[in-house]
């Protein structure tokens, strides 16, 4: 059995419990591979082509990170958090014993949470009409937003061809019910349940007060279209990682990815803790 470790390598504390726990699982007989610094000059792409578990060693950037790495495989994560908020994750040093929880994983006795992806198509278009066209995954979201000395932009969304409306802005997020704690809240969208398979629209900073976000069915796909009338140079990102482009962007469509991603835990209640822990500051002694 096969286990790769992804670690916030900026964390030495991540670091060291990676190296314990890679001690602990060679001397039961698993093997261990890690995912290379990605600050190194010298790092490869990472793979966990036959990988049984990924643990992921950091904050929630780590695991969407560690997502990354998964891609479209399938394979099981396990959050450790020792980041500042580890929303996503399964547990941390000060709520359990890491061992016991990497052990928990290793017999099958954690829930597997089945989370909904993104598909992003970016399109962009060159000064000399070179057309390009770019595909995106995504566990968490997809943002449009203006470029950093941009104005707001202005662009047309659409839900399976139905317009919903034209919007000038900072831009917009689509996320999945796991990224509506992400980026789409401080938007002002809703916490959604892991179990929603939909996407989460918000508008960011919308020049009007009737804009709303909302939510789609599993099977929509959202386009945003940018206004041909006012003229700019979107910046789109996916889960935090900026889209490099050689054209300006001129559409983005977003879709349920094929494949999910699954994250250990221990079970439903997990994530309504967290929700009271991280957003409304309830402290859980017992």
């Amino acid at each position: 059995m096969k286990i790769y470790l992804v670690p916030n390598y900026r964390s030495d504390e991540a670091v060291q419990s990676g190296l314990t726990l890679e001690l602990w699982l060679t001397r039961q007989g698993y093997e261990v591979d890690w995912a290379q610094d990605p600050c190194s000059l010298i790092a490869g792409a990472p793979d966990a082509s036959g990988s049984d578990l990924v643990i992921s060693l950091g904050g929630d950037g780590t695991l969407l990170r560690a997502a990354r790495i998964v891609g479209a495989r399938e394979i099981p994560i396990l959050g450790l958090s020792y980041g500042h908020v580890g929303f996503l994750t399964a547990a941390s040093p000060q709520e359990r014993d890491i061992l016991a929880v990497v052990s928990d994983a290793l017999a099958g006795e954690m829930h597997v949470s089945r989370r909904a992806t993104l598909a992003c198509t970016i399109r962009a278009v060159a000064e000399d009409d070179t057309k390009e066209v770019i595909e995106a995954a995504g566990l968490n979201d997809m943002a449009l937003t203006r470029a950093p000395l941009s104005d707001m932009v202005e662009f047309d969304i659409s839900v399976s061809g139905h317009h919903i409306d034209r919007l000038r802005g900072d831009g917009v997020v689509v996320s999945t019910a796991t990224g509506s704690t992400g980026y789409a809240l401080s938007a002002g969208g809703p916490i959604v349940s892991p179990d929603y398979t939909g996407m989460v629209c918000v508008p960011i900073a919308p020049h009007t007060i009737q804009a709303r976000a909302f939510l789609t069915s599993p099977s929509d796909v959202v386009e945003v279209t940018m206004s041909g009338d006012r003229p700019c140079a979107p910046a789109v990102s996916v889960d935090g990682q900026f889209v490099s482009c050689r054209g300006t962007i001129e559409h983005v469509s977003v879709r349920r990815g094929a494949a999910d991603i699954l994250l250990l835990d221990y079970g439903p209640e997990s994530f309504y803790n967290s929700v009271s822990r991280v957003f409304y500051g309830v402290r859980r002694d017992d």
